[in-house]
């Protein structure tokens, strides 16, 4: 046990880039904090610049090690060196090497898995030496996790079905998407022409990694079909290895004029909320939070029916259309049908209220055996 009076977390992630992934740890981390939990940022490896904007009150401890599978003996140092009451692990490579290290530092420190995608739909296609290696490790150091957290039931349901592991031993939290933090940004200024007043027409938003999972080629063919029957334009946030093809496809499509890459944005809020619907085209999931965002801000949105978390977050349909992933003629109709009768904002919101920072967080303390001390007073 930790010689701190307060409890202790350690939070283990690398930090590969600017995902979701990387925002959302962030977010509890802080709250753990907030909640008056000694709270310590255990990183593998650092880019993006994370680790320079931590609260005060995180500790950030750097491993110094390049890459997860070299990481067991670096973690077993540190659970043995700084008995921590519980470690919260953030992606599966990470995970299991942190249950390796704990095996090497032969501690008893309960270890929490945090899982944010469905795996299976990841390595769908992949060769099956390839599924193997990643389903093989899994299946043996699963069992080992004092509790998994996935982030939305498909992933619950995924996890079960990929690792053998017991139902009872996975927990669905929303993820710690809407802070306050979230609103005051949105509220910042962008200087970009089409977001400028008086508008032409509508802005259609869409961010995230250009990779093949966020499935943009969709819904560029979907913005091309679009503008047969109403004018708009769209503005694709995001960085990734499949820009060139993404910007070659506008173009053989003739929509260059309408479509612009505005590259990563470190204020993606403050762009999001000035959009007049926001799309995810992704072929799958774990719990989208740039759909999460969009409904906090706001915005009326459409999304693919992919696994797993669109149309949980969207309430089957309820908060907006789920359209066939890969079908753009589906989508360029839903975004139509959207622009003509949107949601109101406020009941958007609503619909998000599962998501919020604290809530998050203190579901994450009470699967990991901790409790925030009461205030004073």
């Amino acid at each position: 046990m930790s010689s701190n009076p307060r409890p202790r977390i350690a939070v283990l992630i690398s930090l590969s880039g600017d995902g979701g992934v990387e925002r959302m740890v962030l977010n509890l981390a802080a709250q753990f904090a907030s909640l008056g939990i000694a709270t310590d940022l255990v990183t593998l490896k650092q880019r993006g610049g994370h680790a320079d904007n931590l609260p005060a009150a995180v500790r950030h401890v750097p491993l110094g090690v390049r890459h997860a599978s070299l990481a067991p003996p670096a973690i077993a140092r540190y659970l043995r060196r700084e008995q921590p009451d519980a470690m919260l692990v953030a992606k599966d490579r990470a995970g299991r090497a942190a249950l390796l290290g704990r095996m090497l530092a032969r501690t008893r420190t309960p270890i929490v898995l945090r899982l944010g995608n469905t795996l299976s739909e990841s390595l769908a296609g992949r060769c099956l030496l390839r599924r193997w290696s990643r389903y093989g490790p899994i299946r043996l150091l699963y069992p080992r996790a004092d509790a998994i957290v996935a982030v939305s039931q498909g992933v619950a349901d995924d996890v079960v079905a990929t690792s053998g592991v017991q139902p009872s031993l996975v927990h669905v939290i929303r993820n710690p998407v809407i802070t306050p933090q979230l609103q005051q940004r949105a509220k910042e200024t962008v200087d970009h022409p089409w977001l400028r007043a008086p508008r032409s027409c509508p802005v259609v938003m869409a961010m995230g990694r250009l990779t093949r999972q966020k499935d943009f080629p969709t819904l560029i063919r979907a913005h091309a079909e679009l503008q047969r029957r109403r004018v708009t334009r769209l503005l694709i946030l995001g960085e990734g290895e499949d820009r060139a093809k993404l910007e070659q496809l506008a173009g053989e499509l003739g929509i260059t004029q309408s479509v612009a890459f505005v590259g990563f944005q470190p204020n993606p809020y403050a762009w999001l909320a000035r959009a007049d619907l926001f799309v995810l085209s992704s072929a799958w999931e774990g719990s989208p939070n740039a759909l999460t965002e969009a409904l906090a801000l706001g915005i009326p949105s459409v999304a693919t029916d992919c696994r797993s978390g669109p149309r949980e977050t969207l309430q089957q349909g309820r908060y907006g259309p789920l359209v066939e992933v890969g079908d753009h003629r589906a989508m360029a109709q839903a975004m139509l049908e959207t622009l003509d009768q949107p949601l109101s904002a406020e009941t958007l919101k609503a619909a998000v209220a599962d998501y919020r920072d604290e809530a998050s967080a203190r579901h994450y303390l009470t699967v990991l055996g901790l409790a925030p001390p009461q205030a004073s007073g």
